[in-house]
């Protein structure tokens, strides 16, 4: 295969890894309904796969990177989907053997293919592209492609299980987990196949050989900046506010204590959160450039916080006819979040590593290690819908959402201790 059409096969498929990454990890939703329904999980039980998922990110987040400058693209990309593979395979297995525990460890492993996919899959992309101005629009376009999956995936497995019921498995979902894997398997061939540019390798092999600061050296530095360590937990609770809105809220419509909606509505609507985060990137993309990230930061979070209180207060009898069912217009103002967390990761960490300069890179791995935040946090909303209920457990991200407020008022300010 020439070079050429080597990197045109290669950035192809690096959309639809862009794509897999949202997708793998918006399985994890609907297979928390699975979980309740086969496994008989409770609402904390049920968020344990989507724990499991992030949670990997805290393990591969710094791993993930060392692997990357050691070994390069196309091997990292190579070993991403090679795991990415055998996770999706593992939650298959879950519904062949019916046990709980091989369906959390397919999410495990699958979170580890996650984090690796992110992690090489943008520099890959901007290098395959030429880096430049045409390797960011690149990777803008990848990123609608990765919303877009996040907002079909729902949808899709939504309608693959119907009525949720007592009958209720993961084999309802084999279409998706089967799609999966093919499109992983497929990744790995062309891949393979294809010519790689490897700059940095090829770079530290010229270059002659220089002592190098300690990668504990490196994290120490760059947590001596005050926006960094407020920066870091920003985002652990952003991904888990990304997380929780939507997981908990389709908990809430499916469940026969809680709205008892038919699963193929509640994904609709779950996907329409998804879909306004699309929109709200592009919109956010716009405006970018003419409102500060601290101004941005600090619109979306308190808005975000009016949307939550009037999802959590408004009369379930208010409701609106929709999609073949009556849907309450709290869950609307719910789904309508979704705007509002769209900006939120970009806007957190150019305030995060304003002033960081030699450190920057450091802390892109701080970041990626806190992705596990899209774990732990729905997994305490999980334990409060189990003592409160669904709507209540949503002040845990009230209290999320006002850190991230705070942050861009006053944590974000740069100072170096």
């Amino acid at each position: 295969m020439n070079n050429k059409k080597g990197n045109v096969f290669a950035i192809a498929i690096c959309f639809f890894l862009f794509a897999m990454i949202s997708f793998v990890t918006g399985l994890q939703n609907p297979m928390g309904i699975i979980a309740k329904a086969q496994f008989g999980a409770t609402n904390l039980m049920s968020q344990l796969g989507n724990a499991a998922n992030f949670i990997a990110y805290a393990f591969m987040g710094l791993p993930a990177g060392f692997l990357l400058k050691g070994k390069g693209y196309k091997f990292s990309a190579l070993a991403a989907v090679t795991v990415g593979f055998v996770g999706v395979g593992i939650s298959y297995l879950s519904g062949v053997f019916g046990s709980y525990a091989i369906y959390l460890l397919g999410a495990f492993v699958s979170g580890f293919s996650m984090c690796m996919l992110n992690t090489v899959v943008n520099p890959m992309l901007n290098t395959l592209a030429g880096g430049g101005n045409k390797g960011n629009q690149l990777i803008q376009f990848a990123g609608s492609l990765n919303s877009l999956s996040a907002t079909i995936v729902p949808v899709l497995a939504g309608y693959l299980i119907g009525e949720v019921t007592e009958k209720t498995q993961v084999a309802d979902v084999n279409p998706a987990l089967f799609i999966a894997m093919g499109i992983f398997a497929l990744a790995f061939v062309i891949i393979f196949f294809s010519y790689i540019p490897e700059p940095e390798l090829e770079a530290a092999a010229a270059a002659p050989a220089v002592e190098k600061e300690s990668t504990m050296a490196s994290i120490k530095g760059a947590l001596s900046y005050r926006n960094l360590v407020f920066g870091v937990i920003a985002i652990f609770l952003y991904v888990g506010i990304e997380v929780g809105v939507p997981n908990v809220a389709n908990l809430y419509m499916t469940s026969a204590d809680g709205l008892g909606m038919a699963a193929g509505v509640a994904g609709t609507l779950v996907g329409a959160y998804w879909f306004l985060m699309l929109i709200g990137r592009l919109i956010g993309g716009v405006l970018g450039g003419k409102v500060s990230s601290r101004a941005m930061i600090m619109a979306v979070s308190a808005a975000a916080i009016v949307f939550l209180i009037f999802g959590m207060f408004l009369p379930e009898t208010l409701v609106i006819g929709m999609l073949g069912a009556q849907v309450p217009v709290s869950i609307l103002f719910i789904v309508l979040c979704g705007l509002c967390t769209s900006v939120m990761w970009g806007a957190i960490f150019n305030l995060a590593v304003e002033g960081l300069g030699k450190y920057t890179s450091i802390a892109s791995g701080l970041f990626m290690v806190m992705v596990c935040g899209g774990g732990i946090v729905p997994l305490v909303q999980g334990l409060v819908a189990d003592i409160a209920g669904y709507l209540p457990s949503y002040w845990v991200l009230v209290a999320s959402l006002a850190f991230i407020f705070w942050f861009g008022l006053s944590g974000s300010k740069v100072k170096k201790a």
